[in-house]
């Protein structure tokens, strides 16, 4: 699984450099994201684990009078979001792990991430971080993936590549916060109140047009458990793993889309003062 050491180097470095899929992958979820935060106030806004920084623009383009920062551990996404953020003044990403950045006159009142804090070593301790930085009656508002079960994209490719279950599940990774009751946990013990766990399904994007097929098996090859699985194994059994993710792809493929079943969880929690 991703951890904070691959979201610094290599895992980092591939996401920014396929931004443009791994977007429209998560476009969905993004989405209705978006149209939940319309109706939650907040005017300086911490984006943790911004990745891209396709969550931070939205908001700070939707909110030009609010302030929007958005914090990661990747150099080469961080400077990836720098690019994109450059027509607006009111956004800006840092270089930080998140976990125990702060600013000096700054205090959001309102949190908000798309999948970026499954990866914390100390999920307790980062998320009482976030609760001592923030304003007085600051919301939390965030994602994070369900049980892999629930996500063919990602458990049909580990079953098709015979990959043994992680040892602990709650480990830093994409399914750490799969579990509600974990979720619930980690926010009370880290003194935040109010917390609300809803379901969310979404469409998982790998691939679109008419070269979906080779574009859904190119993602699978860059991103997700086939990819770190790949890069460990000999050249045969590569291209016996590609040959199955080929074919498993073509099942799915349909109007020149190849999209999976996703689903999230969408979290939400107050400061308690």
């Amino acid at each position: 699984m991703a951890t904070k050491a691959d979201w610094q180097e290599a895992t980092g470095k591939v996401w920014a450099e396929n931004i443009r899929l791994t977007d429209r992958a998560f476009s969905g979820l993004t989405q209705i994201m978006l149209e939940r935060l319309a109706g939650v106030p907040g005017d300086r806004i911490l984006d943790i684990g911004c990745g891209g920084g396709e969550l931070s623009l939205a908001l700070g383009e939707a909110r030009p009078n609010a302030g929007v920062t958005g914090i990661d551990v990747s150099r080469d996404l961080v400077e990836a979001a720098q690019r994109r953020a450059g027509e607006y003044p009111n956004i800006q990403f840092e270089l930080a792990d998140a976990a125990t950045w702060r600013k000096d006159g700054f205090a959001p009142d309102l949190l908000v991430s798309r999948h970026g804090v499954m990866f914390f070593d100390d999920p307790v301790g980062a998320f009482a971080h976030f609760c001592e930085i923030s304003a007085d009656g600051a919301q939390l508002f965030f994602s994070c993936f369900r049980s892999p079960q629930l996500n063919v994209w990602a458990s049909e490719a580990v079953r098709l590549l015979e990959l043994p279950p992680p040892p602990d599940p709650y480990a830093p990774g994409p399914f750490a916060f799969a579990e509600e009751d974990h979720v619930r946990s980690i926010l009370a013990r880290a003194g935040w109140r109010d917390i609300a766990v809803d379901p969310v399904d979404f469409r998982f994007v790998a691939g679109a047009g008419p070269d979906s097929l080779a574009e859904a098996l190119d993602f699978y090859t860059r991103i997700g458990p086939a990819a770190r699985a790949m890069k460990t194994m000999e050249e045969g059994e590569q291209a016996e793993v590609l040959q199955r993710l080929q074919r498993w792809l073509a099942t799915q493929r349909g109007d020149d889309l190849i999209a999976f079943p996703a689903a999230a969880w969408i979290v939400t929690a107050r400061r308690r003062d």
